[in-house]
């Protein structure tokens, strides 16, 4: 990481005045090879759990902790025979050689504060990974406010299909497999990379440890907002990403917003523009959109590259694409193979995944909680499944989601649904209840335009409202970033 990345995001440490005293007395590992033993505290994370199996296949022995454990990490530590605590204690640390911490750990978590004071080696997770995977590779990172996950994962499986054999770690699971992430035999390793803040002692981005060679970058809208204030600090992480990127490799960039296209002032690399305009280095023309997924002509530089076909859904799958595409060719991948590579991925779990089919009523789960992914989602399932009436259930369920903010967003972002059901966001102990949505004035915006819209309190409301509504030929569309409380098993199981 530069210097004066690393200095400004070091600053941070001003808003925890409870551990800016002691935060930076950590040790760090002197030497890898030394490390045999790893514990990883707050390994029930989804992050976390791709990085012990990453990990468990170097062949490290491996501990962890967390405060429960649930399906399907319980299942995944079970695989890889973690000694696994429940609850945080510094007996769990007895005999290891490195802790790794997640965004679960403050200061004064048991486990980082016996880490200290024992002198045990402590990492946070993005360093871990650096350290222990990429630093030897050509690390391709793809970041951005929406798509990284579909991004990462198409990507991962272009560069499998054409025998690249890529080390990777993805927010999320490509549908037809159980793993997120792989150690790699190859020179590249692909990572999701993350905006989120690293770890108690490093207020910097996830993604700034990860040494990008090339980079895509495919949105940039204000997120995070309990840990950026304003989009000019949440601008600022972007540009100390692109000022990262190797002089050798590429930035490629959203053409299509121009607050993306700005990014590329700051860098030091060749930088690439993807998206609909025909301004645009890397762009598609002649799409045509079946139920099956979409063609397209690829055009590179003001070369036609032929007509490819994506099974993924929605002009945004299709920038993901294009983006891909881009950094494919790049790394010298042929056109056949990219060809190929498109063509046979099936998407990522949990975004716009069809979950099942139940007398006439397709139900599908996605990921979607900012109020733009929301509208795009709609769109691509509309254009997915048309002439059938697409029924969309929210659930505000993430720190950016359930914030006042973005309420009159949320009031247009249902425009294309025939139905929508919102639910009401849970309020945790200090939460103030003023700072946050009330689903009532966005359901009050919604049917102002037309959409008959209602307001429940959890799912198992949302199914005795919604279920009783349901026709055949209708697509339910369930939006969350977490589970939902199963809703959507819940009905199929009443239908």
């Amino acid at each position: 990481m530069r210097p004066e990345a690393r200095a400004y995001y070091d600053h941070k440490i001003a808003r925890f005045p409870d551990v800016a005293d002691r935060v930076f007395n950590r040790v760090v590992p002197k030497a890898f090879e030394h490390i045999k033993t790893i514990h990883l505290s707050g390994v029930c994370g989804t992050a976390m759990g791709s990085l012990a199996t990453l990990l468990a296949k170097k062949g490290y022995a491996l501990r962890g902790s967390d405060t429960d454990i649930y399906p399907p990490m319980s299942e995944v530590i079970a695989k890889l025979g973690i000694d696994f605590k429940k609850g945080f204690s510094a007996d769990n640390l007895s005999g290891v050689d490195l802790v790794v911490v997640g965004n679960v750990c403050g200061a004064s978590h048991p486990e980082a504060r016996a880490a200290r004071e024992l002198g045990i080696p402590t990492l946070s997770l993005p360093e871990a990974l650096y350290y222990f995977f990429i630093h030897h590779t050509k690390s391709l990172v793809v970041a951005g406010t929406h798509g990284k996950t579909t991004t990462t994962g198409l990507l991962a499986h272009v560069f499998n299909e054409a025998g690249k054999h890529p080390g990777y770690m993805i927010g999320g699971v490509m549908q037809g497999s159980e793993e997120s992430s792989a150690v790699g035999e190859g020179e590249y390793f692909i990572i999701e990379g993350d905006e989120y803040d690293s770890a108690y002692f490093d207020k910097s981005p996830k993604f700034l440890h990860y040494a990008p060679y090339s980079a895509i970058i495919t949105s940039l809208e204000f997120d995070h907002i309990d840990i950026y204030k304003d989009m000019r600090e949440y601008t600022d992480a972007f540009e100390f990403l692109v000022q990262e990127v190797d002089s050798k490799g590429a930035l490629f960039l959203c053409g299509d917003h121009p607050e993306v296209v700005a990014l590329g002032e700051k860098a030091g690399c060749e930088v690439v523009t993807y998206g609909f305009s025909p301004t645009n280095q890397i762009t598609a023309t002649e799409v045509v959109v079946t139920n099956k997924g979409q063609h397209f002509g690829l055009v590179v530089k003001g070369e036609f590259m032929g007509t490819f076909f994506t099974p993924l859904p929605g002009k945004h799958n299709l920038l993901n694409t294009l983006a891909v595409c881009g950094m494919a060719l790049r790394e010298g991948i042929p056109t056949h193979l990219l060809k190929e590579g498109l063509a046979t991925f099936r998407g990522m779990k949990r975004r716009q995944e069809v979950i099942a089919e139940v007398k006439g009523v397709t139900i599908i789960d996605d990921f979607a909680h900012h109020p733009t992914a929301v509208k795009e989602t709609i769109a691509a399932i509309k254009d997915a499944y048309p002439g059938r009436r697409l029924v969309a259930c929210f659930e505000p369920r993430s720190n950016t989601s359930r914030r006042k903010v973005f309420e009159k967003e949320y009031g247009k972002a249902f425009g294309d649904a025939g139905l929508v059901c919102i639910s009401t966001p849970s309020l945790r102990a200090m939460d103030d209840p003023q700072e946050f949505i009330d689903p009532l004035h966005i359901v009050a915006d919604i049917t102002s335009e037309g959409v008959p819209a209602y307001a429940v309190r959890d799912a198992d409301e949302l199914v005795q409202v919604i279920g009783p509504l349901l026709i055949p030929g209708d697509v339910v569309l369930v939006m969350s970033n977490g589970s939902f409380g199963g809703v959507h098993h819940k009905l199929a199981h009443i239908l």
